[in-house]
């Protein structure tokens, strides 16, 4: 997940509205009644992971460049300078880390294929020792009694499809297709539960729009043609696992979500919260549905219909099974023609900050777990079962001298963003999993390695996993000791 979407993302919705943090509301589910029990004995809990954050191995056994690995080779825009060569070594150290997740008790262990590990060339040529690699997460994720649900794209593209263009050129598609259909050929044995996209709007706004991201592309063109392939392909994506997979298997793809309020209840604060729930929440969901692009409520996108050939309407609906939302915070909008001069304020999320009470994340994020709630009620009215597959939260960590990591803020965030993820299913929402964001501490795309959002601390010096104190909260709720 992009750790400043928050403040990056924000802006580009349209001119005439700024965001800023605003204090959450009391919880209103007690938490005596958070177990896991409360849940019911089908309700899914897992933790979430990405390959280009935490395998490394970035160019052995056969693998090829990506756009991240050559991104952080030559952006100076990740923090620190840092890379993703060595991440955190998942590549060698992948039964020692699914063997902790199963000592924890989490039934799903959520992770993404690289696609140029399996295909160096981005097509055509088969990276057997890459396909072996997947079959050793799959087969050991099966062996400790885990569901491995598998992400096909988190945001790694081939380096060598990059340089054709990448997602701003409509053969994509066929590239995407063909990658899809590989994957389900060689693992859908196995794995009966499949996402298309990790967060869509992130990878093509971030990487074809601000340059923040790689590839590093500005402008509005290379947004709109980045954002139509990427729908092309996330139906199109489906369309192949359908046919390919067997018919028990389950398909999904997962969108970044934050519920979305106006400021006041002028008339000018509600167009601009109509604008960014466009922008944030329904960019790439609404066109699966067959609802179109939101181009009422957003002019970011009006132009959109010049990158589009006839039939593409209904090459971009897909029946999919499942959404995963992933949310971390909540935005409030408020009206304003000046977005160029605020620009400046959306990297100082803390200065936004009017309340001293309002608790804050290593990120600048507003911590608003009631947001949680509002978005999953939201979702809930597109008719399709729901799973949370990222909420956590990055906070400064500390390794003690006997291996331990106190990390009391995360383990309440994690108690009332679930919180509130119960309320939501006890009052209807077809809420069916939630996986947290994530194992272990990892390579958080432009942020570098400063960020810490996993249970499980990770000494990037040596690859030493430590249990933090909210990985032993987790082991408690999930084996329903006493809290």
């Amino acid at each position: 997940m992009e750790r400043r979407r928050f403040m990056q993302l924000s802006a580009l919705a349209g001119a005439g509205f700024f965001l800023k943090p605003f204090n959450g509301l009391a919880q209103e589910t007690a938490m005596n009644e958070l177990t896991k029990a409360a849940f019911g004995k089908d309700f899914l809990f897992g933790t979430a992971t990405a390959a280009a954050q935490i395998e490394g191995a970035w160019n052995i056994d056969g693998k090829g460049p990506s756009n991240w690995d050559v991104f952080c080779e030559k952006s100076r825009k990740i923090k620190g300078r840092d890379t993703n060569k060595e991440a955190c070594d998942f590549y060698h150290k992948y039964p020692e880390d699914i063997a902790t997740m199963d000592s924890i008790g989490f039934d799903v262990f959520r992770f993404s294929t690289a696609w140029s590990r399996i295909l160096p060339y981005g097509t055509k040529h088969v990276n057997q020792r890459g396909i072996d690699f997947y079959d050793r997460v799959i087969d050991t994720t099966l062996e400790k009694g885990m569901q491995p649900w598998l992400t096909l794209y988190h945001w790694d593209l081939p380096q060598i499809l990059e340089e054709k263009g990448g997602w701003t050129n409509r053969d994509v598609v066929s590239w995407f297709e063909e990658y899809v259909a590989l994957c389900a050929q060689r693992f859908g044995d196995r794995v009966k539960n499949w996402m298309v996209f990790n967060e869509p709007l992130a990878f093509t706004s971030l990487g074809y729009l601000l340059g923040m991201h790689a590839p590093g592309k500005l402008g509005i063109k290379n947004f709109l043609r980045a954002t139509h392939h990427t729908t092309l392909s996330q139906a199109a994506g489906g369309r192949v696992l359908r046919e390919l997979l067997p018919a028990n298997a389950q398909i999904g793809t997962t969108f970044s979500v934050s519920a979305v309020e106006p400021r006041t209840e002028k008339e000018k604060d509600r167009r601009a919260a109509r604008t960014l729930d466009a922008f944030l929440n329904r960019l790439f969901i609404e066109p699966a549905l067959g609802m179109g692009y939101p181009t009422e409520d957003l002019n970011l996108i009006k132009n959109i219909h010049r990158h589009m050939v006839p039939g593409d309407e209904e090459k971009m609906i897909f029946d999919f099974d499942f959404f995963g939302v992933q949310n971390y915070f909540r935005t409030v909008a408020k009206h304003s023609p000046f977005i160029p001069f605020l620009w400046a304020n959306f990297l100082k999320a803390k200065k936004l900050v009017d309340d001293p009470e309002t608790q804050i994340t290593e990120m600048g994020w507003e911590v608003s777990p009631t947001g949680i709630y509002r978005i999953l009620k939201q979702f809930n009215n597109y008719g399709k079962p729901l799973y949370v597959t990222e909420n956590g939260a990055a906070f400064h960590d500390t390794l003690n001298p006997d291996g331990s990591v106190h990390d009391p803020l995360r383990i309440k965030f994690f108690q009332d963003y679930l919180s509130n993820v119960l309320k939501a299913k006890q009052e209807g929402v077809d809420i069916r999993g939630y996986f947290l964001w994530t194992f272990m501490d990892n390579f958080e795309w432009a942020e570098g390695y400063e960020p810490r959002f996993g249970i499980v601390y990770n000494d990037y010096e040596t690859q030493t996993r430590y249990l933090k104190d909210s990985a032993l909260w987790w082991q408690k709720f999930l084996t329903e000791q006493s809290l």
